[in-house]
């Protein structure tokens, strides 16, 4: 018989004792958890008491599944893409900004970009279009932010690019300024 080169270890043949030792080890930790429970939860607030006059709530940005948007669709129907919600002129109220085109079997449909408002308790409502679907453009990086929206939109330099595959890309960027949203393009906003 060969010997092996390194002895055989201790911990590698338990014993009764072994198996008895960790046995009792486990039971004291069970029993130590059982007697050392954390405190129950409650619903209790514990900060400082409110005050008699609650802080009113903001309001709710606008709902872009309750407007009716200026896109013709024929049989299909519109399909929000996209949103995003912000007070974009500094009103205090929030806006949101809906990305939305006709919902396509296939293919990739042009987008609509519109920003959506309500006055008091009104319905929801289209007050500007950002981004035309005439315009064939598709957005993407869509975001509200800092009262300016921004996104990316991806197009064609001409008629003859096929639809599958945009070969024109601009970053835009839009702030309300004076009664309207103004459109920026932020440096290197085309390539091609």
């Amino acid at each position: 018989m060969q010997h092996p080169a390194v002895p055989e270890l201790a911990h590698t043949s338990a014993r009764p004792i072994h198996w008895l030792a960790t046995a009792a080890a486990l039971a004291a930790v069970i029993a130590g958890s059982a007697v050392l429970q954390p405190d129950p939860a409650n619903a209790a607030p514990t900060g400082p008491k409110p005050h008699s006059r609650a802080a009113a709530a903001p309001a709710p940005a606008p709902d872009a599944g309750a407007v009716d948007f200026p896109l013709e669709c024929g049989t299909v129907e519109p399909v929000v893409k996209k949103k995003a919600s912000g007070d974009l002129d500094g009103d205090g109220r929030p806006e949101t900004v809906a990305v939305v085109h006709c919902q396509a079997g296939s293919g990739t449909p042009p987008d609509g970009v519109y920003v959506i408002t309500r006055a008091g308790a009104g319905k929801p409502r289209v007050v500007a279009t950002l981004v035309d679907p005439k315009d064939r453009l598709n957005v993407m990086d869509f975001a509200v932010r800092g009262g300016a929206v921004t996104a990316t939109l991806l197009g064609y330099s001409s008629p003859d690019v096929p639809r599958c595959c945009p070969d024109r890309e601009d970053k835009a960027k839009w702030r309300w300024n004076d009664g309207t949203f103004e459109r920026t393009d932020p440096a290197e906003a085309r390539s091609v």
